[in-house]
């Protein structure tokens, strides 16, 4: 991975804000359903628990990783790291 002191010009972007996502898994439900949704209602997903969880950065599929639990909250470990543009 480059770093910013072989790319002076990198050091320009350094301090713009990115918004990191991660998708655990997606369902597709009707209106109806929905609105039937209350306190307590578990809705199932598209992937198994032990799926990989993928992790996006503006939009874009950057890694993968798993879900972890850290100081009460949730994180991300990755393990994978995308390289090819549109995976």
């Amino acid at each position: 991975m480059s770093t910013a002191a072989e790319h002076p010009n990198l050091e320009l972007l350094l301090d713009v804000p990115v918004k990191l996502t991660a998708e655990l898994g997606s369902c597709q439900m009707t209106m109806q359903e929905l609105l039937q949704l209350s306190v307590g209602a578990i809705v199932q997903l598209d992937k198994p628990a032990n799926a990989s969880v993928d992790v996006y950065v503006n939009g874009r599929l950057v890694a993968r990783g798993e879900v972890v639990v850290a100081d009460d909250n949730f994180g991300i470990k990755i393990k994978e790291i995308i390289t090819k543009p549109g995976v």
